[in-house]
């Protein structure tokens, strides 16, 4: 049976107030959802850049995935590791890590 003084109220109350005080310190830090061009939600604000890869970055980019995948199989015999990305263009990217994009661009030019 619960006290009649109240105390028992004192945990959850300090934990919605907890959760308030971390999601008021995250909104003000920026992580708040944001909207894509087309109206679509889009993960959070610090990701805004859709075009964001991560680790990877593009050393070509073009309409056609074949030639995509051509690209691919250039590199990988050059032994680079390369994947492909679909844009929200249509246009296929092929990405490559930092620090192999100035080779991958150079033999995807050739």
């Amino acid at each position: 049976m619960a006290t009649s003084d109240g105390w028992y109220l004192i945990g959850p109350l300090i934990a919605v107030g907890l959760v308030g005080f971390l999601g008021a310190v995250f909104w003000r830090m920026g992580l708040q959802p944001t909207g894509a061009p087309g109206g679509e939600p889009d993960g959070l604000s610090i990701f805004s850049e859709y075009e964001d890869y991560g680790l990877l970055w593009p050393a070509a980019v073009t309409d056609d995935p074949e030639v995509a995948d051509e690209i691919r199989r250039l590199l990988a015999d050059a032994g680079i590791r390369a994947t492909s990305a679909t844009r929200r263009d249509g246009r296929v990217s092929v990405l490559v890590f930092a620090e192999e994009v100035e080779e991958a661009r150079r033999l995807a030019q050739s």
